[in-house]
């Protein structure tokens, strides 16, 4: 069973922006499958897939299909589709070379080959006073001969706080390399449900074996404090990191040898050119306008509300439900970002509001007849018109009120009709 329902919809929105895009109140096309088991769950969705890119299509929107997290949705399967706009407030990556293509929570970095742990110098502790941040390190280091290091070869470690519902804080180290920073929606999204923050000045009080700006791993795990590393931060790879002093960092610190992660959090920014987990082509970013997103929500809402059927062996079965939406206000807006001019829209034939807009420029008598005929002969013919005939309207205002509507055929009524 799919039920489905198109309604306006109400969010309490703190600061509704960006004109149609973020609003309190919008229209929105909800649909729910219902199946017995899994397989009835992913022909529905890929149904709807299939519907979406149908009715993107015929919309005209440059569109694309990201890998999406569900969220506080749950389930197992997520994909937005974003029209892609400089206008939108979704950042997503592609593939030069392949369809591949996810939003900046979802994306995911794949992780070079492992190396041997015994082909590398030993970790040695060097003096880099007043080198708190990654530039001040570098350049330490350049002063101090190491002069192949660069920010990429550091593994810069952060220090945050997570809790589930109702817990306690507990602090945790995410070491990601030093040319990156943390991207607060991946981090999020990596700990969702439970809350994620960064350490403020009264944490970093709560361990005074926590030296700001010279964190290391070894340190924080010989006190039984979770360690997470990048996904490029594999077992053999060599790191300079934090010498867990003031004023000290340690070089040739290798994963697996030196020190053990708990496990590996990719929460780190992605940069232009880095590699698709296709293994197809680099990534490019993009920014797009969030117009549908479909789920596999599961069984989570079916198990909690009960709703159980008969299969046909005759046995009670918990149906797993699938979730899908089409923002309606979103995808108008997305429209007009993909459709003006600096004078105003210019709709597709098939979404606009008339074919054809006559403009009748003459106030005579003869002009008027003239264009209500011809307005009367189109409709009668199937073309839906738009007439202006304001009589006390001048040529120019008339002109300016028909850039901004954007019908794609305007047909002016001048002298000589």
């Amino acid at each position: 069973v799919t039920l489905y329902q198109i309604q306006t919809k109400y969010r309490d929105e703190e600061r509704p922006r960006a004109g149609l895009l973020r609003c309190r109140e919008f229209v929105m096309k909800d649909s729910y499958s219902f199946n017995v088991d899994d397989a009835g769950l992913e022909a529905a969705y890929q149904a709807h897939r299939g519907a979406y890119q149908r009715i993107f299509n015929r919309l005209g929107v440059e569109y694309v299909i990201c890998t999406a997290m569900s969220g506080p949705m749950g389930g197992s399967a997520s994909e937005e589709f974003l029209a892609v706009s400089p206008a939108g407030e979704d950042t997503f990556v592609r593939s030069t070379e392949s369809d591949y293509a996810a939003n900046v929570e979802a994306v995911r970095i794949p992780a070079p080959p492992e190396q041997s742990i015994s082909d590398h110098a030993e970790m040695i502790t060097v003096s880099t006073p007043h080198a708190g941040t990654i530039e001040e390190l570098v350049t330490c280091l350049h002063e101090a001969g190491h002069t192949t290091v660069t920010a990429d070869h550091t593994l810069k470690t952060l220090m945050v706080k997570t809790r589930q519902p109702g817990g306690e804080w507990v602090p945790m180290g995410i070491g990601i390399p030093g040319d990156r920073e943390l991207e607060q929606k991946r981090l999020e999204a990596a700990f969702d449900p439970a809350e994620v923050a960064l350490f403020e000045a009264e944490d970093f009080a709560k361990y005074p074996f926590i030296k700001k700006g010279y964190i290391g791993p070894i340190e924080l795990l010989n006190n039984d404090i979770e360690y997470y590393v990048d996904p490029r931060a594999v077992t053999g790879t060599s790191w300079v990191i934090g010498g867990g002093e003031v004023d000290t960092h340690r070089l040739h610190a290798v994963v697996g040898r030196d020190f053990i992660p708990t496990g590996v959090l990719d929460v780190a920014t992605i940069h232009e050119g880095d590699p698709a987990l296709d293994g197809n082509g680099t990534l490019t970013l993009a920014r797009g306008i969030e117009i549908g997103h479909i789920f596999q929500l599961g069984r989570k809402y079916a198990e909690a509300l009960g709703l159980k059927v008969l299969d046909q062996n005759g046995k009670l079965q918990t149906v797993t439900m699938g979730s899908y939406g089409i923002g309606v206000t979103r995808a108008l807006a997305a429209i007009a970002e993909g459709n003006h001019d600096e004078k105003g829209l210019i709709w597709p034939r098939n979404l606009a509001p008339a074919d054809v807009h006559i403009v009748i420029t003459n106030k005579d008598a003869q002009s008027h007849e003239y264009a209500e005929t011809l307005s009367t002969e189109l409709e009668g013919a199937g073309v839906q018109v738009l007439l202006d005939d304001r009589l006390k309207t001048s040529p120019g205002v008339k002109f300016g009120d028909a850039e901004l509507l954007g019908v794609p055929t305007i047909l002016v009524i001048g002298r000589g009709f």
